[in-house]
């Protein structure tokens, strides 16, 4: 059987037809853009029309891809500030810490400058204190409570003399240094202060217990009129303090009189005065020789 001849494309007269066709509209496509480009180059505002009508035709997909990338930048932009975000809140935190420590440093100057204030008040009464010095430590493991002060017996300070700040009532001087003191603190375990209310005549007595409270006893003991709230002030009774000077704020009523805070805690009090006995002949009448005697010889 005799193999079948091999027929190339050029001899179809279908390929032919089609390769011309191909031809002819390529050129026509040719002559026609050069046509054009030459009409654009002579006169263009010939395409305004045609070309507005595109732009017209073409806006609904810019402005939806005009929208897909201003969110893609909005989300960029929301990823960017939130990851800033940490750093800047770690700055602004640090900021108002600062501030804050300004603040409480401000109001610390404050503080300062009021408690002076009033120890120039104190010096500026009928009474000129003694010495006014500060609190320069305390006892806090034991149940005795002893404070030194930063004046002795150079600065005038003696034995006995009643040491209080702006608030009130602190203690009185138990020993005496050259250049420093041990006060008795008035929550002291042996530390006895006489005491009334403020607003009547019911007198007691202050109690140290060991701790930041003092124990009220009544020396009459009937009705007990205490109620939370009261204030005792010193009686005078005993000759050693004023009286009239805050010591406690009642808080607990008890069946002889009551539980008090002290008004002038030494734990925050930096400065006090130290002033003179209030009646030296009554402590020194109420003395024994041999205590009157030990007396005289410390004074010399």
């Amino acid at each position: 059987m005799a193999p079948p001849s091999s027929r190339r494309s050029s001899y179809s007269r279908r390929a032919q037809y089609g390769i011309f066709t191909g031809y002819v509209i390529a050129g026509i496509g040719a002559v026609i853009g050069a046509v054009l480009l030459a009409l654009s180059l002579w006169r263009p505002a010939s395409f305004n029309g045609p070309r507005t009508v595109a732009q017209d035709a073409m806006t609904p997909a810019a402005e939806a891809s005009a929208e897909v990338r201003a969110e893609s930048q909005n989300l960029i932009e929301a990823v960017r500030g939130y990851l800033r975000a940490g750093s800047q809140n770690a700055e602004l935190k640090e900021e108002v810490e600062l501030a804050r420590i300004r603040l409480a440093e401000a109001e610390a100057v404050k503080g300062e400058n009021a408690r002076l204030k009033a120890l120039l008040g104190l010096s500026r009464d009928k009474t000129e204190p003694i010495a006014v010095a500060r609190l320069i430590g305390s006892t806090s493991a034991s149940a005795r409570r002893f404070a030194y002060l930063g004046a002795g017996s150079v600065d005038g300070v003696k034995a006995g003399m009643p040491v209080r700040s702006p608030r009130g009532v602190v203690g009185r001087v138990l020993e005496v240094g050259r250049y420093s003191s041990r006060v008795l603190l008035l929550t002291d375990s042996q530390s006895v202060l006489p005491v009334r209310l403020a607003d009547s005549n019911v007198v007691a007595f202050a109690e140290g217990r060991g701790d930041s409270m003092l124990r009220i006893r009544l020396i009459n003991l009937g009705i007990n009129p205490l109620k939370k709230g009261d204030i005792f002030v010193t009686s005078g009774a005993g000759g050693y303090y004023r009286p009239g000077t805050a010591v406690a704020i009642v808080e607990e009523k008890t069946e002889d009189g009551a539980l008090a805070r002290i008004i002038s805690d030494p734990a925050a009090t930096d400065y006090v005065s130290v002033e003179a006995i209030w009646q030296p002949e009554a402590i020194r009448a109420a003395e024994t020789p041999i205590e009157r005697s030990v007396a005289e010889a410390d004074e010399s």
